[in-house]
């Protein structure tokens, strides 16, 4: 077994979006050496003049790093990102670690992680929550599924990254969790879209209701943030409803597997997917309450 991660340690990260250039920041702010690549150049050359180093493909940052983390958007894209042909698995070193942050399916997570074991190299699945502004200020919650060796020794990578860890469970178990993390947001944003448009067919002033219901037992993350951005209209992503469609349909998938009863989540799926059918599936995720709305007869 490697020695445990320090500052000395090269830091990989592949996946430049939104929250994986935060994070890759963040990890630079941190002291770690980073070398990083992303399909769309900008993202790459904006890391380097905070001091990242340029990988050129994900197997040229395997072969600069002992540690590669990864945020990419879906499942093929994490198996393209491993296995293709520049993937990290064609420079990944015996006992290195890749720790992917992206949300995708557990079932899927297993089989990569068996896939690398083969070449001796460790994966942990650790998706995060917490959004744009958790990964800018590093306090994402990190729900983590792998070895539990291997978390601790990885752990002041997640210390550079979020505030909470939590390890679930063995591969795919932080992915499950991810998927129990998006049913919870979705079925609270349905609920809250519900309510902001009862109130405006009621004659009574939205902006009120979310005052007063955070100051009570409704109060959450949720209310705190989607909320505003729906009645503020601020609907620039955060979070984009496309992207929320797709981790909901993974949740549905794992309760099918599973035999679990999921009404809620089925419904939120059915919604997200009319939402997007509208062409607004680049929005944030809170441009669902637009849609309770016009189905309410509010223009």
């Amino acid at each position: 077994m490697a020695t445990a991660v320090t500052t000395n340690t090269p830091i990989g990260f592949v996946g430049l979006g939104v929250m994986g250039a935060a994070m890759a920041r963040n990890l630079i702010k941190a002291g770690f050496g980073v070398t990083v690549h992303n399909r769309s150049r900008g993202k790459v050359e904006e890391l380097m003049r905070n001091g990242a180093h340029d990988g050129g493909s994900p197997a040229g940052v395997a072969r600069a790093a002992e540690v590669v983390l990864l945020c990419v958007p879906d499942t093929p894209d994490v198996e393209c990102v491993l296995f293709g042909d520049e993937g990290l698995s064609h420079g990944l070193k015996r006992d290195a670690v890749v720790i992917d942050c992206s949300t995708i399916s557990a079932t899927a997570t297993v089989e990569f992680a068996a896939r690398l074991k083969e070449g001796g190299v460790h994966m942990l699945d650790s998706p995060v929550s917490g959004g744009p502004k958790g990964a800018q200020d590093g306090t994402l919650s990190c729900m983590i599924g792998g070895e539990a060796a291997i978390v601790e020794r990885c752990m002041p990578v997640f210390q550079a990254i979020g505030k909470t860890f939590t390890h679930v469970g063995a591969s795919g178990a932080g992915q499950a969790c991810k998927s129990c993390n998006q049913m919870a947001i979705v079925g609270t944003l349905m609920a809250i879209s519900e309510a902001f448009a009862l109130a405006k067919k009621m004659g009574i002033d939205p902006n009120k209701v979310r005052e007063a219901l955070l100051g009570g037992s409704a109060q959450s993350f949720v209310l705190q943030n989607q909320g505003k951005r729906l009645l503020d209209g601020t609907l620039a992503p955060g979070f984009r409803a496309e992207l929320m469609l797709k981790d909901i349909k993974l949740a549905l998938s794992a309760g099918r597997d599973t035999g679990t009863f999921m009404p809620v989540t089925a419904l939120g799926a059915q919604m997200f997917a009319a939402l997007c059918n509208s062409e607004r599936g680049g929005l944030d995720n809170a441009a669902l309450g637009l849609l309770f709305q016009e189905l309410s007869g509010i223009h």
